[in-house]
């Protein structure tokens, strides 16, 4: 069960609240978002009495929840979230992020920034970590990556959305970001989501190759009861027995988790598929499909990116699959 407390509500009113909780025998962990209070009630929900709880003082609600994740659920949330990040709002109109697999050299990555902004991107994407299956792999320009990120927006005005991969990182990550990504590796590494969830700064959270819907909204449901509600989830494609593809990119996944919970959801298309010339067919299909965005691999010369040169389209590409999708997004 999750108690929904009013807006403005005193400190002594969720005191009262805790301690009835705990006079059942339960847990509570409190939620403190920007909206409202959230209060989790951990433990065998059958002993509560759910009219009295909902009555009371400073209670808006309460809400029996069987699911495994309850933050981010639409019985929670009936309103689905709008996640601002830099000038732009992702779940209000689309917001398309691009940019560089990787974070290259200053005098690249400005030029290959200033490309996406004139095709019509909001936000620019780059790692300056990179995670790699091989560690023989490039690993990112790490801090000095970041610098250069961080001159990418004083220069263009476009928001950062960059990847975390440790606890140790997120202070270092936060000060150069305007958002942090959780790749698809860490979108079980609960200790990261929590300590995420203690920054308020918007969290784009990638879904595991192998995690379920509920899988999903449950490790966003990490951020969220550690009081950071600006979480955007974002469908990367799933690992299958389909090898044509980087990944088989599950579009159904778009409003399955819209109808669940009450974030955001953006697709990944180079990812998803991992070869350019699907990458504006897979885009179009997102937009159909529902989703609130977009996130895609840019360079002004592709076949000579640092990472993944062979799913990333040029900035024409980007312009072109940019126009077509807000065509889409009008015809809905």
């Amino acid at each position: 069960m999750v108690v929904i407390m009013r807006s403005g509500v005193a400190d002594g009113e969720i005191a009262k609240v805790v301690e009835k909780i705990r006079d059942y025998g339960m847990d509570a962990h409190i939620s403190r978002g920007k909206e409202r209070t959230i209060i989790g009630v951990i433990g065998d929900e059958r002993e509560i009495d759910f009219d009295s709880s909902a009555a009371l003082p400073g209670v808006e609600r309460a809400v029996p929840i069987l699911k495994p994740y309850k933050y981010v659920s639409r019985e929670v949330h009936p309103q689905r979230k709008v996640v601002p990040v830099g000038r732009a709002r992702i779940g209000e109109g689309l917001v398309f992020m691009a940019g560089p697999c990787s974070v290259e050299e200053e005098d690249t990555t400005l030029r290959i920034a200033e490309a996406v902004r004139n095709a019509g991107a909001q936000v620019f994407r780059g790692g300056a970590y990179k995670p790699r299956t091989s560690p023989w792999s490039f690993q990112g320009l790490r801090e000095k990556g970041l610098k250069i990120l961080s001159k990418v927006r004083q220069v263009t005005g476009l928001a950062i959305v960059t990847e975390v991969m440790d606890c140790e990182h997120v202070d270092l990550v936060a000060a150069h970001a305007d958002m942090f990504q959780v790749g698809m590796r860490n979108m079980r590494n609960y200790t990261l989501l929590s300590r995420l969830g203690q920054t308020g700064k918007p969290v784009l959270l990638k879904r595991g190759d192998s995690a379920k819907v509920q899988e999903w909204l449950a490790a966003a449901d990490y951020i969220f009861r550690s009081g950071n509600e600006n979480v955007v989830l974002c469908e990367r494609g799933i690992r299958t027995f389909e090898d044509y593809t980087r990944n088989t990119l599950d579009l159904s996944a778009v409003p399955a988790a819209q109808a669940e919970g009450c974030l955001p959801v953006v697709v990944d298309p180079s990812h998803g598929t991992g070869r350019s010339d699907l990458v504006m067919a897979m885009s179009k299909a997102a937009i159909a499909a529902g989703a609130d965005g977009l996130i895609l691999e840019v360079h002004t010369e592709p076949d000579k990116a640092w990472s993944d040169g062979t799913q990333t389209i040029t900035p024409e590409v980007l312009r072109q699959t940019i126009e077509a999708c807000r065509r889409i997004a009008g015809a809905a």
